[in-house]
């Protein structure tokens, strides 16, 4: 009788250490996901460096910033991915160590859910572009397109008061969207129509900036730097045309900065 008493003694005592590994699993867990959620408080004023004494001095530094966040971005997603794993891996022992103290448990006909949720792609819906130009082979919000084609006639038509207007509205409506580049490209050369040269040269700013590598970049580049040295500002233009060739040596546009800078006569 004795060494019954020990032996449910004991099988109590495993059971009782058994779940106080997963209370304290449990605990390390909640301690994990608290401070990933510390990863979306911010710690102050963001105070970026992006100073310079000239326009594409300003743009490199606003280029290293994006970078800098770029990577910070990467390395966060990296430690979501990795808490994530660990996350699920922990539960899912968790539930197998549960399932063995229940009777009639079979833990082998169930799957651990992904923590916070399916992270995987394979059941997205693709996004078919139906139009070859290359902006569209992102998707676009409910009425993006035909608001862009609307300023885009406009300008077209040579009402350069409703483009800069409707241009104006699309960068509103649609922050961050993949046809903003070319909006505001689009957005200068309607402003330069009206005479409004420096609001132009903004836009055409915006439109380099928003993407520098991107099919709009050389154009806004040159247009940017044309529209400086009709403002007078004629140092900054020449150093502006010149980074035309410098980045973009094989475009269209290379040779046209070329014969802007001679009739501006940079040296």
């Amino acid at each position: 009788m004795a060494a019954v008493m020990a032996t449910v003694g004991v099988a109590q005592a495993q059971d009782q250490q058994t779940l106080a590994d997963i209370r304290q699993e449990l605990t390390v867990l909640h301690v994990e996901i608290q401070r990933l959620k510390r990863e979306f408080s911010t710690t102050g004023s963001p105070a970026p460096n992006l100073s310079g004494s000239s326009v594409l001095e300003r743009v490199d530094a606003i280029e290293a910033e994006l970078q800098r966040l770029t990577r910070q971005t990467e390395q966060l997603n990296q430690r979501v991915q990795n808490v994530v794993t660990d996350g699920t891996n922990r539960i899912g022992d968790m539930e197998f160590r549960l399932c063995e103290l229940e009777p009639n448990c079979d833990i082998s006909t169930e799957e651990t859910p992904t923590l916070g949720g399916d992270s995987g792609t394979e059941n997205l819906p693709s996004v078919q572009p139906t139009d070859p130009n290359p902006s569209d082979q992102v998707e676009l919000a409910v009425g993006e397109r035909a608001d862009f084609d609307a300023a885009s006639q406009a300008l077209a038509d040579g009402d350069f008061q409703a483009a800069a207007t409707l241009f104006s509205q699309f960068d509103t409506s649609y922050p961050g969207s993949p046809l903003a580049p070319e909006a505001n490209l689009k957005r200068g050369q309607a402003l330069e129509g009206m005479g409004d040269t420096r609001e132009a040269a903004r836009a055409f700013l915006a439109s380099f900036t928003g993407d520098s590598e991107g099919t709009f970049a050389p154009e806004a580049l040159f247009e940017l730097g044309a529209a400086l040295g009709r403002l007078g500002q004629t140092d900054q233009a020449c150093i502006t045309l010149s980074e035309v060739g410098v980045r973009f040596p094989s475009s269209a546009t290379a040779s046209s900065a070329t014969q802007e800078m001679s009739s501006l006569g940079c040296s």
